[in-house]
């Protein structure tokens, strides 16, 4: 008996079949990527998981394998760009500087992400929105990742003396409800209609919000 690896060439005739079966892991990142393309050309609704599956050349079946719906690989999609931004957060939080600088940075660095979405990718910023309104695990672990920055950021200004000591996980919640407008696409949304100076306001909100708490 002759045993042949699945990833040598088998000979039958003047034919040659690689024997190869991808990964479930390579096969997911797949059909991601391939969606996000098509989201990105056609946007959101016009993309059917039929569509993906041509693209891919492989049947919506096998799609399905993998993700039990369109939304389910939308919230694929929408969890790793938000991890990007998580982590440019996390890295703002572990940089050197005072508190209060890297908090300001914090704000801008999100608001620019999804001033971006919005001016030059606003399928991709579709995703975005429609992963807010129906709630999806990615968004709340998102925000509880930033709410969690700001927090790491807050604890080293307390220890610093750079702010009172007070309880920095209820403090970072206060600060993160008081900036919303500078890190939700949506009112982001309309100040950029209105025609807003966001980044001279993020700022003057964030000295105004600190002044709260930085000692007297």
């Amino acid at each position: 008996m002759i045993i042949v690896s699945r990833d040598i060439p088998t000979r039958i005739g003047s034919a040659v079949t690689v024997q190869t079966k991808a990964k479930p892991d390579d096969t997911r990142a797949r059909i991601i990527e391939t969606a996000d393309a098509l989201f990105r050309r056609l946007g959101y609704a016009k993309t059917a998981v039929a569509d993906i599956a041509a693209e891919l050349g492989m049947s919506p079946a096998n799609v399905y394998r993998f993700f039990p719906s369109k939304n389910a690989i939308v919230e694929a999609i929408c969890r790793r760009c938000l991890g990007e931004l998580d982590d440019k957060a996390w890295a703002i939080a572990r940089s050197r500087g005072p508190a209060a600088a890297r908090l300001e940075r914090l704000v801008l660095e999100i608001l620019a992400y999804h001033k971006e979405n919005l001016l030059t990718d606003k399928r991709v910023n579709d995703i975005v929105l429609i992963a807010i309104e129906d709630s999806w695990d990615a968004i709340q672990a998102h925000k509880e990742a930033i709410r969690n920055v700001a927090e790491l950021i807050l604890r080293d200004g307390m220890e610093a003396g750079e702010f009172d000591k007070l309880d920095p996980t209820e403090t970072s919640r206060l600060l993160m409800r008081g900036l919303v407008a500078f890190m939700h696409p949506v009112l982001i949304s309309q100040c950029l209609s209105d025609e807003v100076d966001m980044e001279a306001e993020a700022r003057a909100m964030v000295r105004f919000l600190l002044r709260a708490i930085t000692p007297r």
